[in-house]
C-alpha cells in the first residue's frame, strides 16, 4: 500500500475509531474521573493509532494523572479496540 492510499484508508477509519474509542471512554472510564471531578478529551488520533487525550478538571495535574491514563483509560482503550497503540497525554 502506497503512502497515499494509506493516509486515505486512516481518513476513512479514523471516524468509526474515535466512535469506538469514545464509547469506551464514555462507558469504562469518564464515570469514575467525573467522580472525582474530572474528565477525559480526545484531541487526536495519528496515522500510527496513538490517541492523543487531554486530562481535564481534577484531573489536570493530579499526581495519579499518569497511572490514571495507563492502568484505567489505556487499558480499557485496548482491550476493545486493540489497533489502538497507546494513549499519549497532551496539554
Amino acid at each position: 500500500m502506497s503512502d497515499s492510499s494509506s493516509s486515505a484508508a486512516h481518513a476513512e477509519d479514523a471516524p468509526a475509531l474515535l466512535r469506538r474509542i469514545e464509547a469506551v471512554l464514555d462507558r469504562e472510564v469518564r464515570p469514575s474521573l467525573r467522580e472525582d471531578g474530572g474528565d477525559m478529551a480526545v484531541v487526536g488520533i495519528d496515522e500510527d493509532h496513538i490517541v492523543q487525550v487531554r486530562l481535564l478538571g481534577a484531573c489536570q495535574g493530579c499526581t495519579s494523572s499518569i497511572i490514571t491514563l495507563t492502568m484505567l483509560a489505556e487499558r480499557a482503550v485496548k482491550a476493545e479496540v486493540p489497533e489502538v497503540r497507546f494513549l499519549e497525554a497532551v496539554p
